[in-house]
């Protein structure tokens, strides 16, 4: 019996740090027009947009043009890294990153939460995460 609860145990806790893991597969964004790949470098993670529900304008690659760098303006959207420098507190929380929003060019403070194994909620935010807005991101695959 000990052996059977054991092994129960085990999958559990295998279970639920396989799936506190958000670089594995690909996480929609709140409207599903984008897809975000998480990924580490370092002890940080980063998120960068892998696909677009409509990746050209006027028939070209859509462009970062609302980015206030004029530099950055010819960037392409797809393949972007938006969401930087996240620190993983082992408890399904990611803080101390930022998120960068291509439809307005600014960039946030962020925190995210994994709610499920299936949801993620980002968190931007200026000054305190009490003033800020959450988008849900859901697993893509």
């Amino acid at each position: 019996m000990k052996k059977i609860v054991s092994i129960s145990t085990f999958l559990l806790i295998s279970t639920f740090a396989i799936a506190q893991d958000i670089t594995q597969g690909t996480w929609f964004n709140e409207e599903k027009t984008g897809k975000i790949q998480f990924f580490k470098q370092g002890e940080k993670i980063f998120g960068k947009i892998v696909w677009l529900k409509d990746p050209l304008e006027n028939g070209k690659p859509k462009l970062d043009k609302e980015n206030p760098d004029d530099k950055q303006k010819s960037r392409q959207i797809l393949g972007l890294i938006n969401l930087k420098n996240f620190k993983n507190t082992g408890k399904g929380i990611w803080e101390d990153g930022e998120v960068y929003d291509p439809k307005n060019g600014k960039t946030y403070s962020c925190k995210m939460t994994l709610v499920s194994p299936t949801q993620l909620d980002v968190r931007g935010f200026i000054g305190i995460s009490i003033i800020g807005r959450t988008s849900k991101f859901t697993k893509a695959d």
